[in-house]
């Protein structure tokens, strides 16, 4: 397409329009300069439509000679953008218009000059440029510090007394019969401790370094009793003694153990620093106290058993026993006997007119389903307490109470004593730094007092978590529940907290429990609930 008089030329990158009036040039419109500057090479290039538009209409009404800029050349236009954290960066590209494109080695100049030096995604910036723009394309990406791996302690041997129970989410504790007492001999390695790392280090888009946490620190925890780091390597702990091994937290105690066929006139009471261990049984009137475990392979027919740590009876437990275990109690049977656990009860068969207590659960029968029966007495838990046949027909009335932990009723209510003192000491210091402000502090007492509100503020605020944890564990009591395999056999009396039902009647298999509307309920195996009367 020729128009006489009408001719383009570029200068510096800019493309001008030439109009020389000449008779017998043909009209000129806008879709007509568009065919010639795409004819001459220029449509890629910025064209400046306005112009464009202008122009043709001049072409035609004018009668003087005129220059006119339509268009020019556009390299491409890069803009790198960092955020906020400098952990990122991305890349913004306008596209060339008839000028130079981006190449990769102008974004990589770009970066450079914005400061990006680390991090940079070179596959990216390459896509980008061969893309010739668009949007925001991410490419560097800084790196996080990595925290340090605290300190492991690994066990290096198969079975180990773990005397610290763990609650589940139900707040149950996963009991775990041990039939026999471990031993280790003196000299056995215990435990490996691994020492913690010092992390990985980050980097931001800039080079900056971000220094990792290191891992916690923490070394084998001390005085461990029958136990001691091995000679030239500090974390290996190895036994000092032969005797029963302990599970602590940060260590490995071993206990020594105490070993008697029997426990009667002839032996005396058995008072011993460790692990006892009974071959036959425990006799009327005789005690055994150890500050470890007690394992009975007899019976213990009318004895005193106190134990800091379990008690593992293989027999019965009748003729008005009591035994009291700082962790958990297992016996085949009581009858008449009086059983306190910091833990659990577990009877494999039956107990008959005894007092149970656990501060968890009391499981009675789960070795015998045929056999097991609670019947009569008193069994308190604060959770749970499991059993084929509740009562019997030919029985007392069987009293069964839930929800109530004493520990942690009676460690709340101190706990709430010391935060009411704790808070007082802190309202004192409080105004005596708003006296000594307001006034005046002529001896210099003002940093100290704030020193020591600071504290009290520390001391105060550690004691308010403790009371939200320690109110976590009551309120798991919202959850405690009977469970019968069989059903309820004669009159029982079941009490969650202060709330109590009577039961005169026969029940099937199913649960007892306290629904969210504070209601007792019968809840049988097919999930119907039934409210008790």
């Amino acid at each position: 397409m020729d128009f006489p008089g009408i001719s383009l030329s570029e200068a510096d990158g800019q493309v001008f329009l030439f109009s020389q009036p000449t008779e017998g040039c043909p009209p000129v419109d806008g879709a007509a300069l568009h065919a010639l500057l795409v004819q001459a090479g220029y449509g890629d290039c910025l064209l400046h439509e306005d112009a464009v538009a202008s122009a043709a209409n001049d072409c035609n009404t004018r009668h003087d000679p005129f220059m006119v800029l339509l268009a020019e050349r556009r390299d491409a236009t890069i803009a790198i953008q960092i955020s906020a954290d400098d952990m990122s960066a991305e890349l913004s590209l306008t596209p060339a218009q008839g000028g130079k494109a981006a190449t990769v080695e102008d974004v990589m100049r770009a970066l450079a000059e914005a400061g990006v030096m680390f991090g940079i995604d070179e596959t990216a910036v390459r896509q980008a440029c061969e893309t010739s723009g668009g949007n925001r394309v991410p490419v560097a990406h800084g790196v996080l510090p990595e925290k340090g791996s605290d300190t492991v302690f690994e066990e290096l041997i198969p079975q180990t007394v773990d005397r610290a129970p763990k609650l589940n989410e139900d707040g149950l504790i996963d009991y775990r019969e041990h039939g026999s007492i471990p031993v280790v001999q003196s000299g056995a390695p215990l435990m490996r401790r691994t020492a913690p790392t010092a992390g990985v280090e980050g980097h931001t888009v800039r080079g900056h370094v971000l220094t990792p946490h290191p891992g916690r620190d923490e070394p084998f925890a001390a005085q461990l009793a029958g136990a001691q780091s091995a000679p030239g390597d500090p974390d290996l702990l190895q036994a000092s003694v032969t005797g029963q091994p302990v599970r602590v937290k940060n260590g490995v105690m071993v206990e020594p153990i105490l070993r008697v066929a029997e426990v009667n006139m002839t032996s005396g009471n058995i008072h011993y620093d460790g692990t006892v261990q009974v071959d036959g049984e425990v006799l009327q009137g005789m005690k055994v106290q150890a500050s470890g475990d007690i394992v009975v392979k007899g019976m213990v027919d009318g004895g005193l058993l106190e134990a800091g740590g379990n008690i593992q009876v293989a027999g019965g437990v009748i003729g008005h026993a009591r035994l009291r275990a700082v962790g958990s109690v297992n016996a085949r049977f009581a009858e008449g006997a009086h059983i306190y656990a910091g833990t659990l009860i577990v009877l494999d068969d039956m107990a008959l007119e005894c007092e149970l207590q656990a501060l968890n659960q009391i499981i009675i029968g789960a070795a015998s389903p045929q056999r097991g029966r609670l019947i009569g007495g008193l069994a308190t838990a604060m959770m749970l307490v499991k059993v084929p046949v509740l009562g019997s027909d030919v029985g007392g009335v069987t009293k069964v109470l839930l929800g109530v932990n004493p520990e942690l009723e009676a460690k709340s209510v101190a706990l709430q004593q010391r935060i009411d003192q704790e808070k007082a000491a802190e309202e004192n210091l409080n105004k005596l730094v708003k006296h000594l402000s307001t006034t005046g502090d002529p001896k210099g007492l003002l940093e100290r007092v704030n020193a020591s509100r600071q504290q009290a503020v520390q001391v105060w605020g550690k004691s308010l978590v403790e009371q939200e944890e320690l109110a976590q564990q009551l309120a798991l009591a919202h959850g405690a529940k009977v469970e019968v395999g069989v059903g309820v056999a004669g009159a029982a009396d079941l009490s969650f907290g202060k709330l109590t039902s009577r039961l005169r009647r026969e029940f099937s298999a199913g649960s007892f429990s306290v629904d969210s509307e504070g209601c007792v309920v019968f809840i049988d195996r097919s999930g119907y609930a039934v409210p008790v009367v």
